[in-house]
């Protein structure tokens, strides 16, 4: 990883702890049953959990057909299914909260968590919806932690539209639900401004991605 990771000056905790989803959360209303929650600063010790997350995860590079072309993927993959046992135990505390915080809404718990490590500015992810499986006819939720450098997580109505910009990093979390995946698209823009690394955990339950 050419970047180093700057820590945050308000990440100052003594341990690695999840905070509470409760008045923290801030609600998006983006139209059409689409709506994103927004908690900054979820993870207390956000650095220090980036650090055992680049250490310790198998971290693959892939490569993938993009049309007529096979292309390497722009960032490094890890991911958990439903059953198996998380790297971290505050990546398990995390899944649980989120379960127990959206139980009247999603009715379900969130059960596979899929990680992203973007190494640079020039590692991104591009224009999409999470709809494969249930995320393509029915309304779900996906939960994103930030952990590391921010970096723009961009939101736009599905077709074009209005792009909506939010700067995520250290430990921050957005939630996309009701029919977001369906309406709307998602992405990490390529950067040239030099930023650190980053990685994105995501939080979805079953047979959502």
């Amino acid at each position: 990883m050419e970047g180093a990771l700057q820590g945050s000056l308000l990440d100052v905790a003594d341990e690695v702890a999840v905070g509470p989803l409760d008045a923290s959360m801030r609600r998006v209303e983006l139209g059409a049953g689409a709506w994103l929650d927004v908690r900054p600063h979820w993870i207390a010790g956000a650095d220090d959990l980036f650090a055992r997350l680049v250490d310790r995860l198998p971290w693959q590079a892939e490569r993938r057909r993009m049309y007529d072309r096979v292309l390497d993927v722009p960032r490094l993959l890890c991911g958990y299914r439903e059953g198996e046992a998380l790297p971290d135990p505050i990546l398990a505390l995390a899944r649980e909260q989120l379960s127990a915080h959206y139980a009247a809404e999603l009715r379900e718990p969130f059960t596979s968590v899929g990680l992203c490590l973007y190494r640079d500015g020039r590692d991104s992810v591009a224009w999409h919806g999470d709809r494969f499986g249930r995320g393509a006819h029915q309304d779900t939720m996906v939960a994103i932690l930030s952990l590391g450098a921010p970096r723009t997580f961009a939101l736009r109505p599905r077709g074009g539209g209005p792009v909506r910009r939010y700067e995520v990093g250290h430990g921050d979390l957005l939630v996309m639900g009701g029919s977001c995946q369906r309406t709307w698209d998602h992405a990490i823009p390529k950067t040239a401004r030099p930023v650190g690394p980053r990685i994105s955990a995501q939080f979805r339950p079953r047979n959502v991605g």
